[in-house]
This record gives structure tokens, sequence and C-alpha cells, in this order.
């Protein structure tokens, strides 16, 4: 019986082999276009001090990325444009949430955490939240 438990580890028959190694840590970002159609990132280096724009600058370094446009810098930052999809200004503008809660800052200052996830959704700004 040992000899068959053996053999069943070392050949794949079966037996499961844990891994004692950490997964790295990530974030999870989807970029939601507002017309049902979603792009999403599952799996993005998260490193200490990352904020929402760092996932954002992760994704569009994506193999398989996004684009996205962006004026000012640090507290100013403010993103215009994801995608082929530009902010309209009193219409569809791009907003942010972290763990379903609603941006309250720019997203160059706003720390995330390992296994964050981050949504940015291209919708009117409800004034009623």
């Amino acid at each position: 019986m040992l000899a068959f438990g053996l053999a069943a580890l070392f050949t794949g028959g079966g037996a499961a082999i844990m891994s004692t190694e950490p997964k790295p840590a990530s974030v999870r970002l989807v970029v939601d276009y507002g017309d049902g159609a979603e792009v999403h990132f599952s799996g993005l280096a998260w490193r200490e001090g990352m904020t929402v724009l760092d996932a954002l600058s992760a994704a569009q370094a994506h193999k398989h990325g996004i684009t996205f446009s962006r004026r000012g810098t640090g507290a100013s930052t403010f993103v215009t444009k994801i995608g082929d999809l530009t902010n309209e200004g009193n219409g569809k503008n791009w907003m942010y949430s972290v763990n379903d809660k609603a941006g309250e800052h720019s997203a160059a200052v706003h720390p995330i955490k390992a296994g964050d996830a981050v949504l940015w959704r291209f919708q009117t700004y409800d004034y009623n939240q």
C-alpha cells in the first residue's frame, strides 16, 4: 500500500502535491465601458505603496493591455480617457471604486492593498449617493 501511495504521488496518479511557496500578491482590475463590454485583469502584481493609478498603468503595460490618458500630477491627477471613451463632462465620465467603495480622491493618491478589486466604470455621476 505504501508503494502504491508513493507511486501515485510521484507519477501524478491522483495525489495532490501542495506547494508551500506563497502566491505573489496581486490586485484585480476591471474596466467597464458601460455598454456591456468589460476588460478584466485578474492578477496584476501588487507592490507596497501601489495606487489605483498604478494598477491602471499595470493594465496598460500588460501584453493585452488597455490605453488611457490623464492630466495633472499627484493629487490633481484626473483620468480623462480609457480605451476610446473620453470623459463627457456633464455626461458620462470615468469613475473608479475599490472593493465596491467609490473613490473619493485622485486615483494617483488612493492606495490599494494586495487582494483589492479596482473597478473603472464609464458612467454618469450620481449626486444622490
